[in-house]
């Protein structure tokens, strides 16, 4: 299956939090996307591994992406070398991405700049013929996706973008509460962490609004990219 974005995630929830209005906009315009989890996110101070394979289950049909898979890294211990790289390979080839999105190139988790570059190299050296992988025993041809993107997260980093999200805003927001066990819960008995509190749940959405704001719109989203982000005329422009 050729996806036209698979959006990857250090942790089950990053994506949906860093660009799940950006991902439901794409789907509701007839775009293929796909979702890879990096780690299952054991080492989370609330819920369980299997909670968070259920939760991401759900979220992910909130949506609507084609796929989510989870390549299973060590939670806080996964690094970028040849291992990882190669397995995140196998992604990028097997579903031939046109575009890339992946965590935060700075942010207050460690995972997730690690992530960020480590998704980064490895869909550069996903385009090197001389690299050799397969699936199944399939061999896997070579593709290197025309854009990476980096989402962002905790720390406020200026975006070198931002997409118009207005209207998707509460998908986004219901895809993210999926994630009941780590998320704000008044009758929750489990540790506070900072992403469990009432003032973190808001701000998925006033911060949205602040970026939107600037542009003149509703909600937005912003991104990071690698390199200049070119259009074909003035007129694409917002």
């Amino acid at each position: 299956m050729k996806l036209d974005i698979l959006a990857f995630g250090a942790h089950p929830d990053d994506v949906e939090l860093g660009c799940g209005a950006t991902i439901a906009k794409e789907v509701s315009l007839g775009k293929k996307v796909g979702i890879v989890d990096l780690t299952r996110g054991e080492l989370g101070t609330r819920g369980s591994a299997e909670i968070r394979d259920l939760e991401a289950k759900k979220a992910a049909t909130i949506l609507g992406v084609e796929v989510r898979e989870n390549l299973e890294f060590a939670d806080g211990f996964f690094i970028n070398d040849k291992k990882h790289q190669i397995e995140i390979i196998k992604m990028i080839r097997k579903y031939k991405p046109d575009v890339v999105l992946c965590n935060a190139i700075a942010d207050r988790h460690i995972d997730h700049s690690k992530g960020s570059k480590l998704v980064s190299d490895a869909c550069f050296l996903s385009g090197l013929l001389k690299i050799e992988t397969s699936i199944n025993g399939e061999s896997q041809e070579h593709w290197r996706p025309k854009q990476v993107y980096h989402y962002i997260q905790w720390h406020n980093l200026k975006p070198d973008f931002v997409i118009d999200v207005t209207g998707f805003i509460e998908k986004k927001v219901d895809a993210i509460l999926a994630y009941s066990s780590q998320f704000y819960d008044p009758k929750s008995n489990e540790p506070e962490t900072p992403i469990t509190s009432k003032n973190f749940l808001d701000s998925i959405t006033y911060r949205s609004r602040d970026l939107g704001r600037i542009i003149g719109v509703e909600h937005a989203e912003g991104f990071t990219s690698e390199r200049f982000v070119a259009v074909n005329n003035l007129d694409k422009l917002i």
